[in-house]
């Protein structure tokens, strides 16, 4: 027990560092890119967005879930996955390159055609990845993906910014976004010892399928209804408040969608060790909801709170519009990491036909947000977006509760504490506003005012989840100083 914790908690910390050398770097680069481009040309990249998104979920079939979730997984497993998924995404790359014409057409954009098929390149590079990822999951090694991470990240945006400040326009996100791919895999290559060799079983592809498929059709679910504002702004209004939408959905990204990643990432893998104890099972698990909610709130209510003042601070006034759509996307997106949470329960446990069965409930219902937001505008599609996020976490857990005994009206008691701090720490931060100070002291003011607040109110209601944060934070700082 304690090994698989020692474990657990050096995956999330180097998960953690990972996330920050991954999407932290390319946050940052795509600030600078911001105030040199325009949101317009950010917003034509949006455009083909969920093309590569839904292609990249094909490639992988959900195949990666089911070898980490195979506790013995042998070689011939590993080598039926790449073979599948190498093949697949040249076949999705000739489809996109064929299918770019119809796309450009769609958007009224004629650049799309040669960005959609350079872009679509990314599927073959990412298939010789994925396996090599897996691994490194399997075996909680995120030590190696950070290290990975950090340099892809680091010469991807040096590569971006540079093409930008030469006048490539849309075509700088497009080599950043290529170059940082194709150092990704090829670091996955050199950082791992497994080698693909030429045998595909069907007996193998069939068991890793048969628990894959429904995550697949899941996920491609999943993934075009996350991205399917890009495509209704992008056809029914313009590629600049497609570019505002884009940016604001990367400020949302970098908090919720990562802290997600992080702790899904890592308490996947371990909770499919445990999938067979019940009792241990839910303890880890309500561990595991309680920890990341608590950073999570804090997050997600603070980042609303100072969305304006950063906004213009960092990217400038150019992009004020994305700071009300930034603001409402903040309050659906604090539930992300709970919706995933709760659905890794059903993945652990192999009931991937129910996790099917609840995206394709919750999508039907997300099908009227999306209309309204095509009627009467964006943030009228934005705030039904947050309603149906809240709906859907009370479907989400019905089945995650009979599974293991731990209801939504539980999850709803052990994260109450951390939501009230979040929320009181938040209305004081937002409260500094309203005082006519420039962008740059306000924001400062509100970093330092609600950091400590929410420390000092922390410190005073010790809550274990707190508790357990900060041990971890001065292991690591105690660490360092060794």
């Amino acid at each position: 027990m304690n090994d698989l914790k020692q474990k657990a908690v050096k995956g999330v910390s180097w998960s953690f560092i990972d996330n920050i050398a991954n999407s932290g770097i390319t946050f940052l680069v795509g600030l600078i890119l911001a105030n040199i481009l325009t949101p317009a040309e950010f917003g034509i990249l949006g455009m083909i967005t969920v093309f590569i998104a839904v292609s990249n979920s094909i490639v992988d079939s959900g195949f990666s879930n089911a070898l980490i979730r195979k506790v013995d997984a042998k070689n011939i497993d590993y080598n039926t996955t790449f073979i599948f998924n190498f093949i697949l995404g040249v076949i999705l790359y000739i489809l996109l390159f064929l299918f770019s014409p119809a796309i450009s057409r769609f958007f009224g954009e004629p650049i799309l055609v040669p960005i959609t098929r350079a872009m679509g390149l990314i599927l073959i590079i990412n298939s010789f990845g994925i396996v090599q990822r897996t691994l490194l999951i399997k075996e909680v090694d995120f030590k190696t993906q950070t290290k990975i991470s950090l340099i892809a990240s680091c010469v991807s945006g040096v590569i971006g910014i540079v093409m930008a400040y030469k006048n490539f326009g849309v075509w700088s996100l497009v080599g950043q976004q290529l170059s940082r791919q194709f150092l990704t895999s090829l670091f996955l290559w050199i950082f791992n010892k497994w080698r693909p060799t030429f045998e595909f079983s069907m007996k193998s592809f069939k068991e890793l399928f048969g628990f894959g498929s429904k995550l697949l059709i899941s996920g491609v679910i999943d993934t075009i209804y996350r991205y399917i504002y890009y495509i209704v702004i992008g056809r029914f209004y313009s590629a600049g408040q497609l570019g505002q939408y884009t940016q604001a959905d990367k400020f949302n990204t970098i908090f919720s969608s990562n802290l997600t990643n992080i702790v899904q990432r890592v308490s996947y893998p371990v909770l499919c060790k445990i999938q067979d104890n019940d009792e241990r099972l839910k303890a880890t698990y309500q561990k595991v909801i309680k920890f990341t909610m608590l950073i999570t709130f804090a997050c997600m209510l603070g980042l609303v709170a100072v969305a304006k003042p950063l906004i213009i601070f960092l990217v400038g006034e150019k992009w004020l519009v994305a700071v009300g759509y930034l603001q409402i996307i903040c309050f659906g997106g604090m539930l992300y990491p709970l919706h995933s949470i709760n659905l890794n329960i059903l993945q652990v446990k192999g009931r991937s036909d129910l996790f099917l069965k609840l995206e394709i409930i919750k999508k039907i219902i997300a099908i009227a947000p999306i209309v309204v937001g095509i009627l009467y505008g964006i943030k009228f599609m934005l705030w039904g977006g947050v309603l149906i996020s809240f709906f859907s976490y009370f479907l989400n857990t019905y089945y995650s509760s009979t599974l293991i005994k731990y209801n939504v009206w539980e999850q709803i008691k052990d994260i109450i504490p951390s939501f009230l701090v979040s929320i009181f720490v938040a209305i004081t931060m937002w409260s500094i506003t309203l005082f006519n100070y420039s962008n740059w002291v306000i924001l400062l003011l509100q970093i330092i005012t609600g950091g400590g607040l929410a420390i000092l109110i922390y410190e005073i209601l010790k809550l274990p989840e707190y508790l357990e944060i900060k041990n971890i934070a001065l292991s690591l700082i105690k660490r360092k100083k060794i």
